[in-house]
């Protein structure tokens, strides 16, 4: 498919405006020149890249679009020239970002000059991201190399047409210096999505809508529609208090009871959580214990990380460290677009194995904690199930914390801590009774704000903790920014509850 096809494809006809200058650089090589003159001849354009401005279901966007027919879609200095400057007109002009890239990597005729153009080009893609503006790739077959390795990674939305070769080095390029060819997978799209290295696969058909769906969360606004009172605000000037905690308005649960609760098949799910409550609810790819999107709930745009519990016919997976560094990656992401970060927390804990060990799976629970504790956007966090060790912890510093009743945190499941206690799985109910795992021991340590009760209809949890995260996000969105970064350092400081020994203050 050609740049001009796939531009048919998504833009709104009659909209597309270029911003393509006349290409007027020489080079000494003929050979080159000739390359360059038939590639113009046959293609119709004057380089390997198209861009300008349109409309995408009437939504104004900027434009960069690859053209493979033009020397394999390669970047030379003039290309690159006309990149940057596309992007940067995209800043000064607030636009969302939209890149079809498609190539394979640096001019080799233009050497090291060309080479060097990819920090050109990412110097602007960087300052259109710190402006807190969209900017969204979809890579097409075949984009490799420095486009690869630079601007086409780039995204706040990293997509991929199916099938398609993504990767550093080329087959024959890796053949000639490793003397061996490279497996035919390694460089698929749909291999690296499954090492959550994309956020989705869309075939060129549905990309437009896709997109539109995307742009109607990272483009949206507050809508005025009416919303619950928000908590007072804090005077700037104030003192940072100790946030108070809402008496739970569930009764006591039995730990274990809970426990055994939390761990039904039929239990309300982190999905049908996200799809009940949201106005709109885009998930991202991934078949691993996250689930990642994007949504629109009361009208705010938000970015949303939640472990998702598996059904009997799907063995619940444990969470693995690439999941926990895609939860850093979108909460970075959404500090950048100034979008508010909700997660869902129902997990068994993080994945114990030698692979694990050797991927960092506790490095990035200590990153995970420092990413989430440092963000400056609003953090919400709903302990909706199960609540096991560090995989369950890593998403949990927020500014405000909600808990179904029957939810729980420990630092093992009930059944490791007595293997621990008891050198056996017997005590397990004795054990969880004893840790103060329930949702309403939590209240007193400091984590959980709000306790939502539980009734034997399913639906009663779901459609409660959708009222309350609605309410909380608008409560969140109204605080200034200093004042709830103050208060979120000072109950980070108490939780745990008061140290044994502590004189009251």
């Amino acid at each position: 498919m050609t740049a001009r096809q796939l531009l048919d494809l998504l833009v709104d006809p009659g909209s597309l405006h270029s911003w393509d200058e006349p290409v007027t650089a020489e080079y000494a090589d003929p050979a080159y020149r000739d390359a360059l003159a038939r590639a113009r001849e046959r293609t119709g354009l004057d380089e390997a890249v198209l861009t300008g401005r349109a409309l995408l279901d009437g939504r104004p966007i900027a434009l960069v679009a690859g053209e493979f027919g033009f020397l394999g879609g390669s970047i030379g200095v003039a290309t690159a020239e006309r990149i940057t400057r596309a992007v940067e007109r995209a800043t000064a002009e607030r636009l969302p970002l939209l890149a079809l890239p498609v190539s394979g990597g640096t001019r080799m005729q233009e050497g090291s000059a060309a080479f060097l153009c990819m920090v050109r080009v990412t110097a602007a893609v960087h300052a259109h991201r710190a402006a807190g503006l969209p900017y969204l790739t979809y890579l097409r077959n075949p984009t490799m190399g420095g486009v690869f390795a630079s601007w086409g990674t780039l995204g706040h939305l990293v997509l991929a047409e199916p099938g398609a070769r993504l990767g550093f080095l080329g087959p024959r390029v890796y053949e000639e210096l490793r003397g061996e060819p490279l497996p035919p997978t390694v460089q698929r799209a749909e291999t690296l999505a499954a090492h959550g290295r994309l956020d989705a696969i869309v075939p060129p058909e549905r990309l437009r809508v896709f997109l539109s769906r995307a742009l109607t969360v990272l483009t949206a606004r507050p809508t005025s529609r009416p919303a619950p009172s928000p908590s007072p605000s804090p005077s700037p000037a104030a003192p940072p208090t100790v946030p108070t905690v809402p008496t739970a308005p569930a009764a006591p649960s039995d730990a274990w009871e809970s426990v055994l609760l939390s761990r039904r098949p039929d239990r309300l799910s982190a999905l049908e959580l996200l799809h009940h409550t949201a106005d709109l609810f885009l998930p991202l790819d991934g078949d691993s214990a996250l689930v990642r999107g994007l949504a629109l709930i009361g009208g705010r745009p938000v970015m949303v990380v939640a472990q998702q519990r598996r059904g009997p016919d799907r063995p619940e997976l444990p969470v693995t460290a690439a999941d926990l560094r895609a939860v850093r990656r979108q909460a970075r992401i959404a500090e950048e677009l100034g979008l508010p970060l909700l997660t869902v927390v129902d997990t068994t804990g993080a994945e114990l194995s030698v692979e694990a060990e050797l991927d960092g799976v506790a490095l990035e629970i200590a990153h995970c904690l420092t990413t989430l504790v440092g963000l400056r956007t609003p953090v919400l966090a709903v302990l909706l199930g199960q609540g096991s060790g560090g995989g369950a912890l890593a998403l949990l510093p927020a500014d405000r914390v909600l808990a179904a009743q029957h939810a729980w945190l420990a630092p093992l499941p009930p059944e490791g801590a007595s293997a621990i206690v008891h050198r056996d799985g017997d005590h397990a109910p004795r054990l969880a009774r004893a840790q103060g795992i329930t949702a309403t021991d939590l209240t007193a340590t400091g984590l959980v704000d709000q306790v939502i009760p539980e009734t034997p209809d399913p639906t009663d949890l779901r459609d409660r903790l959708a009222t309350a995260i609605t309410t909380t996000l608008t409560e969140l969105a109204a605080l200034p920014t200093p004042a709830r970064l103050t208060a979120r350092a000072t109950r980070n400081r108490h939780l745990g509850g008061p140290t044994p020994g502590d004189t009251p203050r």
